[in-house]
């Protein structure tokens, strides 16, 4: 191996960790995975992540404490806990896709990356946001935000295309759905 190819090599695995680093994973584009594994690993003790097994049963009686709710939270969480096999009544279990990492200290943001790999689903789990319509600038809000806005006043925006369809009916609504209280 030349000189010049060893640079070559060196420069396309630079090039690669840096590409690697400015797309991974960030907190809002997986939320429910982030927070929920944050509190989880969180209540662990250090005898419990070193063993699988002891892992994968915390998470079953983490998952339990998600049931039963009409917290719209806790339903995220329950519906996450689905996915990777946490409740009893899951299709499937990749539990073990879980508790390997988490055993051996993987970063939360790359534990989330590997079980969105696996699961689709998992990153589209989002926790509802309350919008202040009042004072939030519609400009900076996400399409999938407007539409919740409408979706929340029973409302649809027929024809709507583009994000300004939207925010021009979000603004036409708004004298029907906020009075202003004197």
């Amino acid at each position: 191996m030349t000189a010049t190819d060893f640079k070559y090599i060196l420069y396309i695995s630079i090039v690669c960790f840096i590409f690697r680093q400015v797309h991974s994973l960030k907190k809002e584009d997986c939320e429910v995975c982030f927070s929920v594994l944050e509190r989880f690993s969180s209540q662990l003790t250090d005898k419990i992540k070193s063993n699988p097994q002891l892992i994968e049963d915390e998470f079953k009686k983490f998952c339990k404490s998600t049931s039963n709710s009409n917290n719209s939270a806790k339903l995220k969480d329950n519906k996450f806990c689905y996915y990777l096999g946490g409740l009893e009544e899951s299709a499937t279990s990749i539990l073990r896709d879980l508790s390997k990492p988490l055993s051996y200290s993987l970063p939360i943001d790359k534990l989330c990356e590997r079980l969105a790999s696996k699961v689709g689903g998992i990153c589209a789990l989002r926790y509802d946001k309350t919008i202040d319509v009042k004072t939030v600038d519609l400009k900076k809000l996400k399409v999938r935000d407007l539409k919740k806005i409408l979706s929340d006043w029973d409302e649809v925006c027929e024809g709507c295309i583009e994000k300004s369809d939207f925010i021009k009916r979000i603004e036409e609504l708004k004298p029907k759905y906020l009075r202003e209280e004197l």
